[in-house]
């Protein structure tokens, strides 16, 4: 055997995308440098750890194996780069977060003072929707989730960080055409974040509650990209007042006043109310206690 770290860490991001392009991407390399340290890495094994199948990547039952090792054998170097570093008494880690995608406009800044003062902590966080922060949080893959709408059948303990308004918003043409109609839906489609989302979530619950009728219908997969429909003219939608501050500023979208709303939810920062914590974790969660009215002040106060 005559492989390198590096190959190691290398073939698993080609397991986890199953594409040798999108590794690249994430390792910041060329697509020939991943397939030339894949087939460098192959030339270890006699059986076949990938096989290419109507031009699509697939991992063998071998290589699967082969890459539930390697992730051990990542795993194990870590620590002991992590015990070298603890010995100096600094604190050293990994810290592990899943947020909703809305979370991605409010988490960076109850991370970064955080994350300065110890440097020697590499952060894991993944951005998806809330049925997947939920999933990875009941597997304990992950230290904290951080959710607007609490997990329902799950027993946790939370930090709470601040609020979450969610208001009806469209671009300047749509929002005076729905005032006219007197909100008639009939002819403005609403458009719903995925399946999944605390989001849609929150406002089928309103839209079911005030028994709004909506005959059209938009679905998309992101914040992002509601908001760009939005401003596009493309139909209204009930969104978190914290990811359009800007285009509200801008005056790109607007609040279209409706009874029953804002919704007010709080952000939330998850965690098994079994799970052993590390010292990263829970210092973590001491630092949150101490600086969260601050970070929240000096970064999200305004008037809606």
């Amino acid at each position: 055997m005559n492989y390198t770290i590096s190959q190691l860490k290398i073939f698993l991001k080609v397991v986890k995308h199953g594409s040798v392009t999108k590794a690249a991407d994430e390792l910041h390399l060329t697509q020939p440098a991943v397939s030339i340290q894949l087939k460098n890495f192959q030339k270890n094994f006699t059986y076949a750890l990938t096989e290419i199948i109507n031009k699509k990547l697939f991992v063998t039952d071998f290589g699967k194996e082969i890459a539930l090792a390697a992730e051990n054998i990542i795993s194990e170097l870590e620590t002991i780069n992590y015990k070298s570093i603890g010995y100096n008494n600094v604190l050293s880690g990994k810290l592990k977060i899943s947020i909703i995608s809305t979370g991605k406009y409010i988490m960076p800044f109850f991370l970064a003072d955080f994350l300065q003062q110890h440097s020697s902590i590499d952060l894991e966080l993944d951005v998806t929707n809330k049925a997947k922060v939920v999933n990875s949080l009941e597997k304990n893959e992950i230290d904290f989730a951080l959710v607007s709408i609490l997990p329902e059948n799950i027993q946790i303990k939370k930090v709470d960080l601040m609020e979450n308004k969610l208001m009806l918003v469209g671009n300047k043409k749509t929002a005076q055409i729905l005032q006219q109609q007197k909100f008639n839906l009939d002819t403005i489609p609403l458009i719903y974040r995925e399946i999944g989302s605390g989001t849609r979530q929150t406002m089928e619950q309103f839209i079911q509650k005030n028994k709004l009728q909506a005959k059209k219908k938009i679905t998309l997969t992101s914040n992002e990209a509601v908001k760009q429909a939005i401003i596009a003219g493309m139909g209204v939608s009930i969104m978190p007042i914290i990811g359009i501050k800007n285009e509200l500023a801008s005056g790109k979208l607007e609040v279209i006043p409706i009874k029953g709303l804002p919704i007010v939810t709080t952000w939330s920062l998850i965690w098994l109310k079994e799970k052993k914590l590390s010292a990263i974790a829970q210092a973590y969660i001491d630092f949150l206690k101490l600086h969260k009215e601050r970070i929240s002040e000096v970064h999200f106060s305004m008037n809606i």
